[in-house]
């Protein structure tokens, strides 16, 4: 019966055969150079899972075989890739990418901290005599050109309530320059800061007269509301319940309804007043343009937004003489035919 390898070994050692002396631990040698992994000459690997593993992870079917990558531990991570997909900006890096300052101008002259104010005057002649109110069934009522405040906002939001605030507040009304004349006056308030609403809100109060009468499209149930609200919150006296209001809407409704598609200020300024904007930003994107600069964008759609209320106002002013003529000319011809 033969004998296994580690027995005869042992009888060896004992019989002092000096081969049968257990191998010395092999010398270490510098590892020999990577050849391609596809080279038939590569020595096997070692008969070890790892190896295997090791060997069909570096097998590439085509060119040789690429340095292997190194330990995870001795990478150097890509602090910027983490940051980028995580949408983090790293501390030091650079700065995010700002309008530049003529892209933030804005339009007018800085009153006060952060409000800003745009003032023109478009020469027109003022009516002499005063306009009848029968147009807005207020029979026998009149009210004297000079007394009209035709005004409009624009606002954060559509939806009302004490989050929503004015930002731009424009006002037009008849007015003698003595450098420029007589003509129609328009005055714009514009808040480049959420804490310059208390200065807007005073300025506008200050440009009211126990006289004056208020004319709008469709603010008796928007604009005056939500600024008797924000006067209430910043703790104001309320300037405007106690004045008397025009709204424009509902007899341009009475008469016009169906003739058009709709009865929007855009429509009636088009289709009855022939007036044609151009370049001209849709109210509905004016809150987007507001928050756009507050976040350090730029100013561009904010001036269009100025442009845009400007026109809003000096339509109120041609809207108003319309009707009063239209109304006008029925009663004259009622009367011609009743007579």
């Amino acid at each position: 019966m033969s004998l296994s390898l580690d027995k005869l070994r042992l009888l060896r050692k004992q019989a002092g055969d000096p081969k049968a002396a257990t191998p010395a631990a092999p010398t270490q040698q510098t590892p020999p150079a990577r050849v391609a992994a596809n080279d038939a000459r590569q020595p096997p690997a070692e008969r070890s899972v790892f190896a295997w593993v090791e060997q069909e992870i570096r097998h590439k079917p085509t060119g040789t075989a690429t340095t292997a990558p190194a330990p995870p531990a001795l990478r150097r991570p890509e602090v910027g890739g983490l940051h980028r997909l995580l949408g983090m900006r790293s501390r030091g890096g650079p700065a995010p990418v700002r309008a530049s300052a003529q892209d933030r101008q804005l339009p007018g002259n800085e009153i006060a901290p952060g409000l800003f104010l745009i003032e023109s005057l478009l020469p027109q002649p003022i009516p002499a005599m005063p306009l009848s109110l029968a147009f807005a069934k207020r029979e026998g009522e009149h009210v004297a050109a000079r007394d009209l405040l035709f005004f409009d906002t624009e606002t954060t939001g559509l939806a009302g309530g004490t989050g929503t605030r004015a930002f731009m507040i424009g006002a037009a009304d008849w007015h003698v320059c003595p450098q420029r004349g007589e003509g129609l006056r328009i005055r714009q308030l514009l808040m480049s800061t959420m804490a310059a609403e208390e200065e807007m809100l005073a300025a506008f109060a200050s440009w009211l007269q126990p006289h004056t009468v208020f004319c709008s499209y469709n603010g008796r149930s928007y604009d005056a509301p939500l600024l008797k609200t924000r006067y209430r919150l910043a703790r104001q006296a309320d300037p405007i319940t106690a004045l008397d209001h025009v709204d424009l809407l509902y007899p341009t409704r009475r008469r016009y309804r169906g003739t058009w598609e709709n009865c929007k200020l855009s429509t009636i300024e088009r289709q009855l007043l022939r007036v044609v904007r151009e370049d001209d930003l849709p109210g509905s994107e004016a809150p987007a343009a507001w928050l756009r600069y507050l976040r350090g964008g730029d100013a561009v759609n904010l001036r269009r937004v100025a442009d845009h209320n400007h026109q809003d106002v000096v339509t109120l002013a041609l809207l108003l003489q319309r009707l009063v003529r239209e109304e006008q000319r029925e009663r004259e011809s009622l009367a011609l035919v009743s007579g």
